[in-house]
């Protein structure tokens, strides 16, 4: 497995892994406030995302496995992130320039197979060569419960957790009507 920043020459590649019939946010979601992203149009946020894939950092990484694009894990400086700027249920705990990674995304048949693990090893790399300092999360806590994919976006709190990060507080955020925590891995 290899995991590349989501570059110009990766567009197609992206293209392919967050926009589709089940794919409507295109990475949006978090990017946009709450009124322009109900204003947009599907296409509007494929332009949006081709935009900011041209801009530093990366939006984004892109796994893949055997030259195929099978994953992609969407951040952001998070003062950039306009819907994650005006959250009412997940705060800011200061007012550093922290990296927020908002969504994964693994096409079937790939799941289950560490491409999440990689993604977000991939990221905090990253991170680092860019000078972020830190990198928080929003990942929900099953608590032992098997969830679907959808609900699952955000990531777990163990994945994060192997990875260094650290709780800092419960935010007022649910998926699938469980906690979601405010999670942040120091790099400076």
């Amino acid at each position: 497995m290899v995991v590349e920043p989501a570059e110009p020459g990766r567009w197609d590649d992206v293209l392919r892994l967050i926009s589709g019939p089940s794919q409507q946010c295109t990475c949006q979601y978090w990017r946009m406030s709450s009124g322009d992203y109900g204003r947009s149009t599907l296409d509007q946020r494929v332009e949006a995302l081709r935009r900011q894939i041209e801009d530093q950092p990366a939006p984004g990484m892109v796994a893949y496995v055997d030259g195929q694009a099978v994953g992609w894990c969407g951040f952001g400086v998070r003062s950039g992130l306009e819907r994650l700027v005006r959250s009412r249920t997940i705060p800011a705990i200061d007012d550093r320039p922290v990296w927020s990674i908002i969504c994964f995304q693994v096409r079937p048949g790939h799941r289950r197979r560490g491409v999440t693990h990689a993604l977000l090893q991939a990221v905090i790399e990253y991170a680092k060569v860019m000078d972020a300092p830190a990198l928080e999360a929003y990942p929900v806590d099953p608590g032992g419960k098997r969830l679907n994919t959808t609900d699952l976006y955000v990531g777990t709190v163990s994945l994060f957790e192997k990875a260094g990060f650290r709780r800092v507080v419960e935010t007022d955020a649910r998926s699938a009507r469980l906690p979601r925590w405010l999670m942040r891995l120091e790099l400076s």
